[in-house]
């Protein structure tokens, strides 16, 4: 019975690889902190670490080989992730803000609601009417407990520099609507929860309104929850 039940679900891989991006890739200056090194250390490779181990000679291990293995030197903003209102701000909604391994695990499981925003360009924010635009077309209403996604379609430009410095994002007015109704978790499928930071910094060196820096992660000051950024394949789900 248990088998047959699964055989009705499909199972979506939200998450982009962790690689690391070549000089083609990745503008250096935009992504610093973002990217992953990675060194893959193949059965040869590992010879002598695992007779270490194990104090034999090399020649004595399982066909003369170690293990494969990868050595990882990264940022925990490098892959698919989540942000915790501890990265925000010290405080939320007037407490000290939680960090990630003081988040509920229940913010986690809850129905998914994928808001369609593929229409929206680069530099450019989702409002409040857009968001009740995409709810109403899928004639769904908000509730305690739901995880909202928000689908740009960026996800389809990983591996490219564009995927880095050419992005929509949420403004602090649509982000605080989604919370207003409950909502404790909200995904993205671009880089950041907010658009660039080169389109901001040209924005912010127009009006010097400060309201627009890091507006949508800075709603976390004053609600308790937490956003996922660098998703994948919401048009799957």
């Amino acid at each position: 019975m248990k088998l047959e039940l699964l055989e009705n679900y499909k199972l979506v891989d939200l998450s982009i690889p962790i690689k690391t991006p070549t000089p083609e890739e990745m503008d250096p200056k935009l992504t610093v902190g973002l990217a992953a090194e990675i060194e893959y250390l193949n059965h040869k490779d590992t010879r002598p670490l695992v007779s270490g181990y194990f104090g034999c000679c090399p020649d004595e291990l399982h066909k003369g080989l170690g293990w494969a293995t990868e050595r990882l030197r990264t940022s925990t903003h490098a892959g698919t992730h989540v942000d915790a209102p501890w990265h925000y701000a010290p405080t939320s909604s007037g407490k000290t803000a939680r960090k990630i391994d003081e988040c509920p695990l229940e913010w986690y499981f809850g129905r998914g609601v994928v808001l369609d925003m593929t229409h929206k360009k680069s530099g450019e924010t989702v409002s409040v009417q857009e968001v009740q635009n995409a709810l109403a077309t899928l004639n769904y209403t908000l509730s305690y407990g739901d995880i909202v996604c928000i689908r740009f379609g960026t996800d389809q430009t990983f591996g490219t520099p564009e995927y880095w410095s050419e992005h929509p994002g949420l403004s602090a007015a649509a982000t605080r609507y989604i919370l207003d109704q409950g909502v404790k978790v909200i995904g993205v499928d671009s880089p950041g929860f907010d658009i660039p930071f080169v389109k901001t910094k040209a924005k912010f060196a127009q009006s010097h309104d400060k309201d627009i820096l890091w507006e949508a992660h800075c709603a976390g000051i004053d609600y308790d929850y937490s956003h996922i950024e660098k998703l994948a394949n919401l048009d799957k789900v």
